[in-house]
């Protein structure tokens, strides 16, 4: 048995089985006619490192990846960006390549650079740019522009030209589905593609189309823009789905889901306010934190904004100016995690907030972890690091327009043409990559987090 993967960055099960469902048919038949649910996404639920927790079947800790950039070591300022090279577990493909099952990628998070594999890729929105090395085989990268032209990796979403970004966004996904429909017709045993345009567009547009969200404004000309993707994109998929024989299972897969965004909770501000974050000087206009601006030896902590903060600590003998002695590490760490628990939001409203401590999360804690990671009021707030606002709270993203934030769950749907199983499920993140093995007879090893989705009778 062949399977096909389709992985929708951000697709949220509240819209695909629901709010959508009418004008997705493509997608609606395959979750109608097979196993489908929410899917519990990982801590953090962002893109890097989701997708890959869901190809090796671990945790965020095992990779050592805890978002797109990572402190490197215990440095205040220098850092690494999450790419190919830092994946260490073996993935679905690597594992199915062991056992002569060739893999063809398109777009999955984070495949840039392109490492061998027994099949072709065409790596992910990291990609810096077209005359980057972005194929395996290298020779792929000339038949692709061929096909396309100037192949797209990703559109700058955040951003108040919004014809611009549709403009782009679906020339991006246009050209995607035509690479995947020329690559379909080669051989593979597990094709499994990313489409990161659904992302970029909630992300893009969704206080165009949320009357709950705070900017929304009635009678927008972008009132149906979501909407409008969806319907396109389930067109496509229709296409790709044609292509395929009975002997091929679908997968689609998130890797987590969306909702609007109520603003973003300035974490540094917040550091600085209680005592723990001291400056030279406060910044006389809105800048990011710079650590020659920070008076190390008498700051205790400081945070990184995204879609969760990240709180460090400034340890003696860890950090090069550290200011909290080791054997006061827990008593300030858990004093600093209590007072964010108790954090409110704007009104004095009581706020469902997250603070967690990496080993009390994962089994194992590799690379470089912060010491806190905060989920404000359930991810509906943002975290953001820059200083200089005098406020605690934004209504809009600090790093221009940004109207989502991600959700726990994801969606899953498995459609087997041979084993018509009909039956709603809640899975985790991690039992996809088993799942993928067993329907396509390859061993799951048994340091895999995740187990396999019943998909027989």
């Amino acid at each position: 048995m062949k399977v096909f993967v389709i992985g929708l960055d951000c697709a949220d099960p509240r819209l695909v089985f629901e709010k959508f469902k009418d004008v997705t048919p493509n997608l609606r038949r395959l979750w109608e006619n097979g196993i489908y649910g929410e899917m519990r996404t990982i801590i953090p639920p962002i893109t890097i490192p989701a997708w890959m927790c869901m190809a090796t079947g671990k945790d965020p800790g095992t990779l050592g990846l805890y978002g797109f950039r990572h402190r490197k070591g215990n440095s205040y300022g220098d850092i690494w960006i999450a790419n190919s090279t830092k994946i260490k577990e073996p993935t679905v493909w690597d594992l199915a390549g062991k056992h002569g099952r060739r893999t063809i990628l398109v777009g999955f998070p984070p495949t840039y650079p392109p490492r061998p594999i027994h099949g072709l890729m065409v790596t992910d929105f990291i990609t810096p740019d077209i005359n980057s090395r972005w194929t395996w085989p290298p020779h792929l990268r000339k038949e692709i522009m061929n096909l396309v032209g100037e192949y797209r990796f990703d559109v700058v979403f955040r951003t108040d030209e919004k014809d611009a970004v549709l403009r782009e966004l679906y020339d991006m996904t246009e050209k995607r589905f035509r690479v995947i429909k020329h690559l379909l017709k080669k051989k593979w045993d597990l094709f499994w593609f990313v489409e990161i345009g659904v992302d970029r567009i909630h992300h893009a547009f969704w206080k165009y189309t949320d009357p709950e969200h705070h900017l929304y404004e009635p009678g927008n000309p972008y009132e149906s823009t979501i909407e409008d993707y969806y319907r396109y994109l389930d067109a496509r998929i229709g296409e790709v789905l044609d292509m395929l024989d009975d002997d091929t299972a679908v997968i689609v897969v998130s890797d987590h889901g969306a909702k609007r965004m109520k603003g973003c909770f300035l974490i540094n501000e917040w550091l600085i306010r209680e005592g723990y974050l001291k400056l030279k000087r406060y910044p006389e206009s809105v800048s990011r934190l710079k650590p020659e601006d920070v008076d190390w030896d008498n700051t205790v902590a400081w945070g990184w904004g995204g879609y969760y903060a990240r709180v460090f600590l400034n340890v003696k003998g860890r950090e090069e100016r550290g200011a909290v002695d080791p054997k006061d590490y827990e008593s300030v760490r858990e004093e600093i995690a209590e007072k964010l628990r108790r954090v409110r939001g704007p009104n004095g409203e009581e706020w469902k907030t997250q603070v967690l401590k990496p080993e009390e999360v994962y089994p194992v804690v590799r690379g470089d972890p912060p010491d806190l990671m905060v989920f404000f009021d359930d991810l509906y707030w943002r975290s953001a690091g820059t200083v200089g606002w005098n406020t605690l709270y934004l209504r809009e993203n600090d790093k221009g327009p940004d109207d989502a934030v991600h959700d726990w769950n994801g969606i899953f749907i498995l459609h087997n043409p041979q084993n018509p199983v009909r039956r709603r499920v809640k899975i985790d993140i991690r039992d996809v990559a088993p799942t993928i093995l067993d329907l396509l007879g390859v061993p799951v090893p048994e340091d895999m987090q995740g187990g396999v989705v019943k998909w027989k009778e």
